[in-house]
């Protein structure tokens, strides 16, 4: 059966170190993948972890919210991997640093990361509050930098690691009420390209990718419009994609030969123009 981890610190939740070297004899002896999907207690994040949890990875997942993500968890089971899940704030560095001590103690490597946690306020520029300015720069942009450079150092040297960010068609034009929102994902973009040099220049094999879906049916519209009923307009205009459409995308990005390097992968609903 598979281990699973639900706590909010690693204090004494945390697996002892007999259980810590067990987890990595199996997971070594059974050559299983280890991936991070963080943000992955609903929407695209959940889809993703559940996507990899088919292909045979094992799974290092990360949300706010203790009840979705057990619950989130507790669905990866029958599918014979390994979980850990950890309640994490990703506006606290020492959450997101102790999430990843608690990966390196459960496996030693890492395979992939895929930074998929995000948030956004309709706070213009001209009236926006700055609590939720900040929110979204600490979230979109200051708290994926840090799980990239966590995970990189998981990443065994010389191993075919893979990053990919979750991003949007908001970081490469400007909707009209996009404020703050559209600029952390304008620095996704420009830090992906950022590692991807910083990569290379240094002869690493690890690949990078950005993902930047268009309008996706999960919970964004709601909590950005602070409206169901506006939610339902933006989901109901015409067939929208759905969260499993991107976790296909992300698998479709981490299949490729190591060779191969998908630096953006733009995903509109058929009928959205812009």
């Amino acid at each position: 059966m598979t281990n699973i981890t639900i706590s909010q610190s690693l204090g004494s939740n945390e697996p002892n170190e007999d259980s810590q070297k067990d987890s990595q004899a199996t997971s070594q002896k059974n050559q299983r993948p280890v991936a991070i999907v963080t943000g992955a207690s609903s929407g695209i994040g959940r889809a993703i972890a559940q996507r990899l949890a088919a292909e045979g990875y094992d799974l290092a997942i990360c949300a706010r919210r203790s009840d979705r993500l057990q619950a989130v968890a507790e669905s990866l089971r029958d599918r014979n991997v390994e979980v850990l899940a950890q309640v994490v704030d990703l506006r606290d560095e020492a959450q997101i640093l102790s999430f990843f001590t608690a990966v390196e103690n459960r496996w030693n490597h890492l395979d992939a990361l895929v930074n998929s946690a995000g948030l956004g306020h309709k706070e213009p520029m001209m009236t926006g509050r700055t609590e939720a300015w900040r929110e979204m720069l600490d979230v979109n942009v200051l708290a994926l930098c840090i799980c990239t450079r966590e995970a990189i150092r998981l990443m065994e040297p010389g191993a075919q690691g893979h990053i990919v960010h979750i991003s949007s068609l908001s970081g490469h034009r400007v909707p009209a009420i996009a404020g703050i929102y559209s600029a952390t994902k304008f620095a996704v973009r420009s830090l992906t390209e950022t590692l991807r040099r910083e990569l290379r220049a240094a002869g690493s094999p690890i690949r990078i990718t950005a993902i930047s879906p268009g309008i996706v049916e999960t919970e964004f519209a709601e909590k950005y419009h602070q409206s169901t009923a506006k939610a339902e307009e933006t989901y109901a205009q015409f067939p929208v994609l759905q969260a499993e459409d991107i976790a296909n995308a992300v698998a479709y990005v981490l299949a490729q030969p190591p060779h191969v390097e998908i630096n953006d992968l733009l995903l509109r609903p058929t009928q959205q123009e812009s």
